[in-house]
C-alpha cells in the first residue's frame, strides 16, 4: 500500500464541471481524466498539489483541499508519461501536426550564406531549407523517421526573426525543432531526451537569443543530453536582438 499522509490535493466539484476537459489537458501528470462527461481525479498519487489545472477550469469547479491521500509518486508519473509517449501514434488528425519529411528545392541548395551587407535577394531566389514538419518541440513525434541519423537544430522561436539568413546558416541540412521556454509551460528536456534516446542523432545545435530567459532552451538541451545517456556533440550559438551572432560555443 502506498504511503498515505495529510497533504494538499485538488478537489473537483462535479456539479460545477461542464465537461470541457481543459483541466485534463492542463494536468501534466495525467492525474485527471474524463469519465461520463465529467472531470475526475483518477490517480491521487499522480496529483502533485501544485494546481496547474486550477486556472484552466472556466467554471471554478477545481479547488484545493487538505486531506489524507497517497503521497505524490513522481517516479510513477514519469513512467506513465514515457509509456504514453511510446504508445502514441504519429500525429495525423490535425493537418498542422501531421508529421512529414520535406526536401528543400535544389535551386540554391549549397549556396553560400550572404553577408549582412549584401543586397536583399529577390523573392524568387529565396529557398526554404526546412526538412520536416512539424517544427514545434511540443508537436514533434519522438519516433519520426527523419530523426534517425539527423543533425538536430533546437532553436528559440525568436531567432529566426532576428537572424536574416537563418535558413541558410542554421536550418540547412538539419532537422529543426523550435520552442520558447518562457511562453511554453512544459519541460522540453523530457521530449528531447526521448528523441535522443530513440534515434541516432549525430549532433545537436542550439540557437538562442541573448535575452536571459532564452537560457532555458540551453538548459533543456543540457538536461536532455545527460538523460539520454549518449555522448552527442553539441554547440550553442547566441543571437543578438539586432540579428548579430554574439557567441558560438
Amino acid at each position: 500500500m502506498k504511503n498515505r499522509m495529510i497533504r494538499k490535493i485538488i478537489h473537483i466539484g462535479a456539479e460545477k464541471c461542464n465537461g470541457c476537459g481543459a483541466c485534463a489537458k492542463a494536468c501534466h501528470e495525467g492525474a485527471i481524466g474524463m469519465v461520463n462527461g465529467k472531470a475526475v481525479l483518477l490517480r491521487e498519487d499522480y496529483c502533485d498539489g501544485l494546481g496547474d489545472c486550477l486556472p484552466a477550469c472556466p467554471t471554478g469547479a477545481i479547488t484545493f483541499e487538505e486531506r489524507e491521500a497517497p503521497a505524490y509518486d513522481a517516479a510513477a508519473v514519469e513512467e506513465a508519461k514515457k509509456k504514453k509517449q511510446a504508445d502514441e501514434p504519429l500525429p495525423c488528425g490535425c493537418p498542422g501536426s501531421q508529421s512529414r519529411a520535406l526536401t528543400p528545392p535544389p535551386s540554391l541548395h549549397g549556396a553560400p550564406v550572404p553577408p549582412p551587407s549584401a543586397p536583399v535577394l529577390k523573392e524568387a531566389a529565396l529557398v526554404s531549407e526546412l526538412r520536416q514538419w512539424p517544427v514545434q518541440i511540443k508537436l514533434a513525434p519522438v519516433n519520426a523517421p527523419y530523426f534517425d541519423g539527423a543533425k538536430l537544430l533546437v532553436a528559440a522561436d525568436c531567432t529566426a526573426y532576428a537572424f536574416a539568413a537563418f535558413h541558410q546558416k542554421f536550418v540547412r541540412d538539419h532537422v529543426t525543432l523550435i520552442g520558447c521556454p518562457k511562453l511554453d509551460s512544459v519541460d522540453y528536456s523530457e521530449k528531447l531526451a526521448e528523441i535522443l534516446r530513440r534515434n541516432n542523432v549525430r549532433s545537436v545545435s542550439v540557437v538562442r537569443m541573448e535575452v536571459p530567459c532564452c537560457g532555458g532552451i540551453v538548459a533543456a538541451v543540457q538536461k536532455a543530453l545527460a538523460a539520454s545517456g549518449k555522448q552527442i556533440p553539441w554547440h550553442v550559438t547566441t543571437i543578438s536582438v539586432r540579428g548579430e551572432i554574439l557567441e558560438e560555443l
